[in-house]
């Protein structure tokens, strides 16, 4: 009994906490209150039950009978255990800790035991009531001592009568349980443990258990009886009675046994009491058959429901339960399938289908919130069904389980129970599990995972998953790799493209930020032939930390995906579809391990350099880095410049991807080094891409400028960028627009330079720079324009200073200008302490420059010399040289004197006047100041005592009207007082605001009379003061007349009966205004006689005017006045005109004067005397022009215009004539004579006849209308209807005349308007006289063919107008016999160098005329060439005529070398004949630079053998070359020197393992001359074939010993003989080398020296001695040691050097092709 044992590790099964589902602990610690004993479940249990219950209520009191009694005994002990947790775990059946079915509520004891260390009081966090969650939790922690042996001994006090369930794993205890349960103290029997006993078999719980308060572990455990869901102990927990249930469903067929209910592996729930009825159907054991049956109130508000133990067998009818979070339909009738109607269940978190028939859950749907499944005890074969993505726990105990295939995708699964299945007999059944479900699994039946389970699971690939759930049998790991590949290899093949089979499909270890490859091979079946290229498309997808759920990544369709931060610990999925001749085939796919973190070190996959190898061309390099997990940063870039046979060089400044290519770069390879670094600082290795030879550019020039004044007599220079590789002789031109053509005329070749002269002036010259690179080639040639050049600048001569040089004097200064006007010059004033001018060092600038010549010295200037700087100026801006001129003497100071004195300020009383002053003459001091008040202007004035010494004075009351003056006493300020100076006023003072004393109307009261105002003004000046008259009627209204604002007033009709009065407001001469005064009335009024007080002309006496009059009449209401109208002529006779109330002046009128005589009649007829005025003479009106009309128009036609003329005598008008080419209108015709565009002046009489320019043109007359008199009036403009017309097209003077060799041009003077496309044609006349029409040729321009040599042209012109009008055809007099120029050669040029070896070539220079460019294109026949040789060398020069040279090209030999060669070149015609020869020489022949060709090194590839330079020598006889051996490191450009291997021939030896050999060849001329060294290289240097096998054996084995000998007397002088010589041991192995000396009869083995491979450890060579060897461990150790041979030599060199190879920096392993 002591051996028994609970399970270890177990977690206890937690969910997350559903707050629509549950209560708070709250709710759960006031459940005891509710719950009391029930006696009738009490008299259902035997006695013995009834005694334990008895026993346990009078040892631990009713408090232990509850629940919350449980939980405070648990809190009591855990509060003193210093290592309990909180816990909010419960079974893993999915019991909750809530309220207890009352049947067994007295049923339920508490044992003491030990606290997990997980758990917590109750209260300490809320309760999980619908869904076990499984998760990992920790050993229970150590108890204090005295805890322990409690809670152990009171447990194996029960142990003896429980018969408790055997857990699979014993729970580990403390050193302090360990003790404890070796002393087994007595077991005594426990009544409540018997009770427990009885109920444990009818138990529906889990193995692994929790109570609703802690969870509790001990070696033997006793619980209370519950309901199905709640346990209290590891193993027990509260049950419901199954005997009571048996009894009650005897007659069904399937009875609830202890055995088919077993505890461990059937999970049901607890029914959720505390829901309302509402949301909660409780009907377990009621029979039901039906879910549709009729009162069973199935409605969509429930959520938990409970159909436990019932006749169920399909699901119909629960459709309707779409909120059903909990739905228990265990121990029902269901055999499957049948599940779709749970499809609407979509909120189900708990499904429990526990013992039924199920068979098969594939039509069980996907439920989206589903988190625990209980399928225990059924009839299941798979675990086949859809995918539950919240499943958390799968209870399928108990089934018939023999295969995993069609395990379904649970993403969430955290525990998976399948015990009681055949699939148990599965190997690693548990790493299948883990395979399958991922990291999210933490239970395996019951248990925590096992750790070698874990670690087996780890060594399948990655695909095993998706084997396994295709039916694919667990095997050993190391099998697995290739067994998976051949089961999906049996599921394709038959999909494969016809005679194709797949070789490969495989994905790399992904890293972060690291190129992943993926792998599918193809190989071509031996049956099948197909020509056909096999295309293979890739879709990469991402899935989860399982082989599922994958999606595609977009974009990621190529062979290679780069996985990125989020993909870690996920796991990569690569579809690849075979293509065939256009058919898609059925794809195939790889998977890949979890995605690994990057290393964080980036590394470069592929680096080119991408651009056109052309000089100015920008090249790129471009680097595919993976960053593995870095942060992308800037790599560090670098371009190396590799001249032929030379060393990278470092280009300074490139460091950037991109880089320009110059003209250094010329004949170059550039290397272009890339190191990646990440953000964090983290460097990758460098690397390097090398392109090919940069070429040069065809030669360009940009930029072409003139730079220098353009200016006559300057030399200005033209300058140019030019590109493309080494510029040759590139040719200048000078060209300068001609004056009477417009083109361009030569001026210069040849140089950049020119000299201006006056020929230039005002015109522009041309600049044109034909690039030539030193090859020959030439380029584009490129021109630009100089300015208009301009005359020489102005100068100025005989600059002097004129003027009195005294303070506050003005001087000027004047010049003699040249070139300029000195009026447009401009002068600038300075001063200087020295008397002599040097430049304008030490001048101080005393104005701007400025145009006027004068000049007033201030102040500042005394005592200084006065400096003027003359700029002479042309009108239009242009400035020449400045002149300067200097005063003889320094400027003078002046006597204290005023400039100016001045009063300021408001001369009214209270106002303030201010005095201001100018002072000069030195620098004041304190001057006198004094105000006067003057009656007079010219008094002597009173002095006023309280303004003396002040600059300001307000006027006071004694000063009003009279003038005020200020005086002024200058006084310098060494004391010295000046001349005073008195100021007077402006004005008098002014007194204050006016008013009016008296008012009053005067005058008589009868209409017509004048009114006038008699006042009394005070107030100064009055000015003019406002006055308003008013009219009064005899009831008091008063009105004020309108316009009546004068101090008079004329009393007419309106006024009579009423009273006047006047209203003034006075106002003083400066506006200011006083009160207003309303003088008394005078009236009433009465009328007087009619009368015209006054009678004027309306009108101007101008002809065609109208005249009126206006008379002012009095006297009563107006009648029927009379008026009459006269003519008076000069003579003083007057003509009497019926006229109304106007009169209209006509032409009679002009020169004569109108008399108007007026009698003013009253309306009762009384008349009044007649009033008469007379008028000016009548003058003549403006002239102006009435119409004008222009008829149509024709060429040679005189053109009489139609006009109308008014405004006096007509005189001679002007009259100017217009053509346009479009017809103007309105403004635009009225402004024809401003400067407008395409208007012309043609004529200025009144006729015109249109000439020939005039045709298609508008004609427009403007006529300014001129008086007798020569007044002339406004202009009038009329235009024709339509333009002029044109007449008959005729030619004349037809003739042809040659433009050049070849190229001929007809001529003709047309006549008849515009010339319009008229017909040109030519034609030849044979030698017999025939002319023949030439197709095709009609234009002016002819250009002979070969069908016209030996022929005569002729030019015929067919006249047509620009309307289409056609004239006759005329033809031109033939010209001469037609032939073409004579091939010409301008130079014969030579290129290449007349050196030794060179090849010269003669190129013979076309001249650039188009004449001879065509000639040579079309008529050459051919070129000969001849070489000539001199006979000797001198200054008589004898040429032999070489007989074998008739090429364009010679090599030059070396028997040429001293003498000069010579080419002649003669171009012939097709029509024979010969141009004149054109020679070209060179200088005499120098030998060549010493060079050498074709250099190569002869040897064979190993480390033994011998090596030797050939190569083909030039540049004159060879003298002591040098020979240089290096060697290179494969993939790097450095080269390491070999000492003193200078000679043709080279014995390799071990050191050159992996390296080329590179010999540098510097060739030498007898004199001396050295030449481009030029290198060779060998492939990498390989191991002996015999020593490579011996040295890998010995590597293999990992530690040898050598024998060798070693020197006693390392003097160097002495040759080693074997005297002195001892044997000496050498061992060698993968840590450490050292070096013993063996023992003898008197002496033990001792060594010598020791040590690792660590640096500075190496291994020397000696050159001359191939049986040396030095082994250097440090500064202080190191050894000579002899061997045999040199076989033995090379194979302890290469052994200790591969056993060395971790500190090296290039491994030997991979030289030596050894594999680690």
């Amino acid at each position: 009994m002591d051996d028994i044992s609970v399970q270890s590790g177990e977690d206890p099964v937690e969910m997350p906490q559903k707050t629509e589902l549950h209560k708070s602990a709250e709710t759960v610690k006031r459940t005891p209150k509710t719950l009391k004993p029930n006696s009738t479940a009490a008299r259902r249990d035997s006695g013995a039950t009834g005694t334990t219950r008895k026993k346990m209520e009078a040892k631990n009191s009713s408090e232990l009978s509850t629940p919350g009694a449980k939980s405070a005994a648990i809190k009591s002990s855990s509060s003193r255990s210093t290592n309990s947790v909180p816990l909010s775990r419960r079974s893993s059946t999915g019991g909750l800790p809530e309220k207890q079915s009352l049947s067994v509520t007295k049923r339920q004891t508490s044992v003491s035991s030990i606290a997990d260390k997980r758990a917590s009081p109750l209260a300490s966090e809320p309760l999980r009531r619908s869904l076990p969650e499984v998760r990992r939790s920790s050993l229970p922690a150590v108890a204090s001592k005295t805890m322990a042996r409690s809670s152990i001994s009171e447990t194996r006090m029960s142990a003896p009568s429980v018969p408790v369930v055997q857990t699979s794993r014993p729970l580990p205890t403390s050193n302090a349980k360990k003790q404890d349960l070796g002393k087994k103290p007595s077991v005594k029997p426990s009544s409540s443990s018997v009770s427990s006993s009885k109920r444990l078999p009818s138990s529906s719980s889990d193995s692994t258990a929790s109570s609703s308060t802690k969870r509790v572990l001990s070696k033997v455990s006793s619980s209370s009886p519950r309901t199905p869901s709640g346990t209290n102990g590891p193993k027990g927990g509260t049950f419901s009675s199954s005997k009571n249930r048996s009894s009650g469903l005897s007659s069904r067929g399937k009875v609830a046994t202890p055995e088919s209910r077993d505890s461990r592996l059937i999970m049901l729930p607890q029914v959720e009491i505390k829901a309302g009825d509402d949301v909660r159907l409780d009907l377990r054991g009621h029979r039901i058959r039906s879910l549709t049956t009729s009162g069973l109130n199935l409605s969509p508000n429930l959520e938990f429901v409970y159909l436990r133990d019932n006749l169920l067998s399909m699901l119909e009818g629960v459709e309707i339960l779409k909120r059903v979070k909990v739905l228990d339909l265990s121990f029902n009738d269901f055999k499957g399938p049948g599940f779709e109607p749970l499809e609407n269940c979509k909120a189900l978190q708990q499904l429990y289908l526990a013992g039924n028939q199920i068979t098969s859950l594939v039509s069980l749907p996907e439920l989206p919130n589903l988190e625990f499944l209980s399928v225990a005890q059924n009839k299941l074969k798979s675990l086949s069904m859809a995918s539950q993505p919240r499943l958390q726990v799968l209870a399928a105990s108990k089934n018939r389980i023999s295969s995993l295939k069609g395990f379904p995708y649970l993403p969430a699964l955290e525990h998976l129970r399948v015990e009681e299945n055949p699939i148990l007999e599965m190997r690693h059944l548990e790493a299948a599990s883990i395979l399958l479900v991922g990291p999210t699994l933490k239970k395996f039946n019951d248990r925590d995972l096992s750790r070698e389970e874990l670690a087996y699971a780890k060594r399948y690939p990655a695909q095993t998953a998706l084997c396994i759930r295709g039916g694919w049998e667990l095997c050993r790991p190391e099998h697995a790799l290739d067994s998976t590949f051949q089961f999906l290899f049996e599921q394709w093949k038959d999909q494969f493209p016809p005679g194709y089979l797949l070789k490969e499909a495989s994905i790399d270890q992904p890293f972060e930020e690291d190129a992943c490859f993926c792998h599918f091979s193809f190989i071509t079946d031996k049956t099948g032939s197909n020509d056909s290229d096999l295309i293979l498309k890739y879709q990469w997808f991402i899935g989860e930390r399982t082989p599922s759920n994958f999606l595609p990544i977009p974009d990621a369709t190529g062979e290679v995906y780069w996985p990125k931060h989020e993909d870690i610990d996920r796991i990569l999925k690569v579809e690849c579809t075979p293509i065939l001749e256009g058919t898609k085939y059925p794809k195939i796919f790889a998977i890949s391990s979890p995605v690994s973190p990057g290393t964080g070190c980036p590394k470069v996959l592929k680096i080119d350099v991408r651009g056109e190898l052309v000089e100015g061309n920008v090249i790129r390099g471009y680097a595919e880095v993976a960053w593995c997990g870095g942060t992308p940063g800037k790599g560090v870039a670098s371009w190396l410049r590799r001249k032929w046979n030379s060393s990278p060089v470092v280009i300074v400044g490139a460091e950037d991807e991109e880089y320009q290519l110059t003209l250094d770069d010329i004949d170059s390879c550039l290397v272009f080094m890339y190191t990646p670094m990440t953000e964090e600082g983290a460097k990758g290795e460098p690397q390097y891409a090398i392109t090919d030879y940069v070429k040069p550019a065809p030669p360009s020039v940009n930029d072409v400028q003139i730079i220098g004044d353009a200016v006559e007599g300057s030399t200005i220079k033209g300058i140019g960028k030019y590109f493309g590789g080494r510029e040759g002789p590139s040719k200048f031109e000078w060209l300068r627009e001609d004056k009477n053509s417009g083109e361009c005329l030569l001026v210069s070749t040849g140089t950049t330079d020119y000299a201006l002269t006056k020929e230039d002036v005002g015109w522009k010259l041309a600049f044109v720079y034909i690039p030539v690179n030193f090859e020959g080639q030439e380029g584009k040639s490129v021109s630009t324009l100089s300015p208009t050049i301009k005359q020489a600048p102005p100068r100025v001569t005989n600059v002097m200073i004129i003027g009195d040089l005294r303070e506050g004097s003005k001087v000027t200064v004047t010049g003699m200008v040249t070139g300029g006007t000195e009026g447009a010059s401009r002068v600038q004033w300075f001063k200087t302490a020295s008397s002599t001018l040097e430049g304008e060092n030490g001048l101080e600038a005393l104005s701007t420059s400025k145009i006027a010549k004068a000049f007033r010295i201030p102040l500042g200037a005394v005592g200084c010399f006065i400096v003027a700087k003359f700029t002479p100026m042309t009108p239009d801006g242009e400035s020449g040289e400045p002149a300067y001129s200097i005063s003889e003497k320094a400027v003078e100071t002046l006597p204290p004197s005023l400039n100016f004195l001045s009063i300021t300020g408001d001369y009214s009383e209270g106002g303030i006047l201010t005095a201001s002053y100018g002072y000069i003459g030195g620098h004041e001091g304190k001057s006198i100041y004094n105000w006067f008040l003057h009656e007079v202007e010219t008094d002597s004035g009173n002095l006023i005592p309280e303004a003396s010494g002040l600059l300001q004075y307000r006027v006071t009351k004694d000063a009003i009207g009279k003038f005020i003056s200020f005086s002024c006493t200058p006084i310098r300020d060494d004391g010295i007082v000046g001349e005073p100076r008195t100021c007077m006023g402006q004005e008098r003072t002014r007194p204050g605001s006016p008013r009016l004393l008296s008012l009053q109307v005067v005058g008589t009261a009868v209409e017509g009379c004048t009114l006038t105002v008699d006042k009394k003004y005070w107030g100064g000046e009055e000015g003019d003061s406002i006055f308003r008259w008013f009219r009064t009627s005899s009831d008091g209204t008063q009105t004020e007349i309108k316009d009546a604002t004068t101090s008079s007033y004329i009393l007419s009709v309106d006024d009579i009966g009423y009273f006047i009065s006047v209203l003034c407001e006075p106002i003083r001469s400066d506006w200011a205004r006083g009160p207003i005064v309303l003088s008394e009335q005078i009236g009433p009024i009465i009328p007087g006689p009619p009368t015209c007080w006054s009678l004027e002309f309306l009108g101007s006496f101008v002809e065609g005017e109208r005249l009126s009059f206006i008379a002012s009449y009095s006297g009563g209401e107006k009648g029927e006045c009379l008026y009459e109208w006269f003519r008076v002529k000069s003579n003083g006779v007057k003509d009497k005109l019926n006229a109304g109330d106007f009169l209209d002046l006509t032409l009679e009128d002009v020169g004569r004067c109108v008399e108007l005589v007026y009698t003013p009649v009253r309306n009762d007829g009384m008349k009044g005397c007649a009033k008469s005025v007379v008028s000016c003479v009548v003058a003549p009106a403006d002239p102006v022009g009435m119409e004008l009309v222009i008829p149509d128009c024709c060429q040679d036609r005189t053109v009489f215009p139609k006009k109308v003329y008014f405004g006096g005598e007509e005189g001679n008008g002007e009259f100017v004539w217009y053509k346009t080419k479009s017809k103007l209108q309105g403004a635009a015709l009225m402004d024809i004579t401003i400067d407008c565009e395409d208007v012309f002046i043609c004529g200025r009489t009144l006729t015109y006849t249109p000439s020939l320019e005039d045709v298609g043109a508008y004609l427009a007359l403007y006529w300014v209308p001129t008086r007798a008199d020569g007044e002339c009036g406004k202009p009038l403009v009329s235009i024709c209807d339509s333009p002029v017309t044109p007449a008959l097209p005729v030619v004349s003077n037809v003739h042809v005349k040659e433009l050049s060799s070849g190229t001929y041009f007809g001529e003709g003077e047309y006549f008849g308007g515009y010339e319009g496309p008229s017909l040109f044609s030519w034609y030849k006349e044979s030698n017999e006289g025939t002319i023949i029409l030439i197709e095709g040729a009609n234009s002016r321009t002819y250009q002979v063919t070969d069908l016209e040599y030996n022929c005569r042209l002729l030019f015929g012109y067919t006249p047509i107008r620009s309307d289409s009008v056609v004239g006759e055809l005329k033809l031109s007099e033939p010209t001469g016999i037609i032939l073409p120029e004579l091939p010409e050669i301008e130079m014969l040029a030579l290129t290449g160098k007349a050196v030794e070896g060179d090849v010269l070539t003669a190129v013979e220079v076309i001249p650039n005329s188009e004449i001879q460019q065509r000639v040579w294109g079309k008529y050459k026949k051919d070129v000969k060439y001849q070489w000539f040789c001199s006979s000797e060398a001198g200054n008589d020069l004898s040429f032999e005529p070489l007989t074998s040279q008739r090429s364009c090209s010679f090599k030059v030999r070396l028997e040429d070398i001293g003498r000069c060669l010579r080419c002649e070149c003669i171009v012939t015609d097709v029509f024979g004949r010969s141009s004149y020869p054109a020679y070209a020489e060179t200088d005499p022949i120098l030998p060549g630079i010493p060079r050498v060709d074709k250099l190569e090194i002869e040897g064979r590839g190993f480390h033994t053998n011998l090596y030797a330079v050939r190569g083909i020598y030039s540049g004159g006889k060879e003298g002591k070359s040098r020979i240089q051996w290096l060697r290179s490191m494969v993939g790097s450009p450095d080269l390491i020197s070999i000492p003193g291997e200078t000679g043709r021939m080279y014995e390799a030896n071990v050191d050159d393992v992996g390296y080329r050999l590179v010999a540098v060849y510097t060739p030498v001329r007898e004199d001396g001359v050295e030449g481009q060294p030029v290198s060779a290289s060998t492939e990498p240097i390989a191991v002996e074939p015999d020593i490579l096998k011996e040295v890998k054996q010995k590597l293999d084995l990992g530690s040898v010993k050598f024998e060798a000998l070693c020197d006693k007397d390392r003097s160097l002088k002495k040759v080693p003989g074997i005297g002195s010589l001892e044997r000496r041991l050498l061992e060698v192995n993968r840590k450490r080398i050292k070096v013993v000396k063996p023992g003898s009869k008197t002496s033990f083995p001792t060594t010598e020296i020791r040590g690792s491979y660590t640096p500075p450890f190496h291994v020397e060579l000696f050159r001359n001695d191939q049986h040396r060897i030095r082994i250097v461990v440090d500064s202080e150790s190191e050894v000579d040691i002899l061997v045999q041979t040199r076989h033995l030599r090379d194979v302890i060199v290469l052994v200790i050097r591969g056993l060395a190879q971790r500190f090296n920096s290039t491994s030997l392993n991979s030289l030596l092709k050894i594999e680690n």
